[in-house]
């Protein structure tokens, strides 16, 4: 069992900034080139930050988000004004990092976090879009794309979440304890002295 002082926050923040360049360089290699219905594909990206979020909490979700926003904004083929996703990403990632706590309690919590954040991201992108003037972000393409959009992130949800609970499995636990705690078996043995 590993305790609080034997994980590094280094080495969950390095795993973490891995598990966003993986699924970055996953959404523009395969996920974009995916010829689906509707020409909407899983956001593999948003799905992380989702996932970081529930393992580390609300502050590794708003990092995470932000900095995987930036990524998405700049790579290629964006379209779009820098700082969009970023924005999105952001503050699905705090949102969806206030419901960590949850998640040990439920299993339903992952999959209902992703739908609600690919609802709330899809509509906070395009009314970005709409309040900085992109022609492209119009309700009606917006109904028309979110409904796809959440069915394709929640169908994507159990390999994305899974791969990226898997990686930071090491580090689940450590945000649960801080200094003070002590292990069951240890606060008995202290207890009966």
């Amino acid at each position: 069992m590993l305790t609080a002082s034997d994980v590094s926050p280094t080495g969950r923040n390095l795993t973490a900034a891995v598990v966003i360049v993986v699924a970055l360089v996953l959404q523009v290699s395969v996920a974009n080139r995916l010829p689906l219905p509707g020409a909407v594909t899983p956001d593999l990206v948003l799905l992380s930050v989702v996932a970081l979020a529930l393992t580390c909490g609300p502050l590794m979700g708003v990092v995470a988000g932000f900095g995987a926003g930036l990524a998405a904004d700049i790579v290629p083929p964006a379209d779009h004004t820098i700082g969009r996703y970023a924005l999105v990403y952001c503050v699905i990632g705090y949102l969806c990092g206030l419901a960590s706590d949850e998640m040990d309690r439920s299993a339903v919590v992952p999959f209902f976090a992703v739908a609600v954040g690919a609802l709330a991201g899809t509509v906070l992108y395009a009314g970005v879009g709409m309040m900085l003037g992109d022609p492209r972000a119009d309700w009606h393409i917006v109904a028309r794309v979110v409904p796809l959009q959440v069915v394709y992130d929640v169908l994507a949800s159990p390999f994305v979440v899974w791969a990226v609970l898997r990686a930071m499995r090491r580090y689940e636990r450590e945000r649960a304890r801080d200094r003070f705690d002590l292990p069951p078996a240890r606060y008995r043995a202290l207890s009966r002295m």
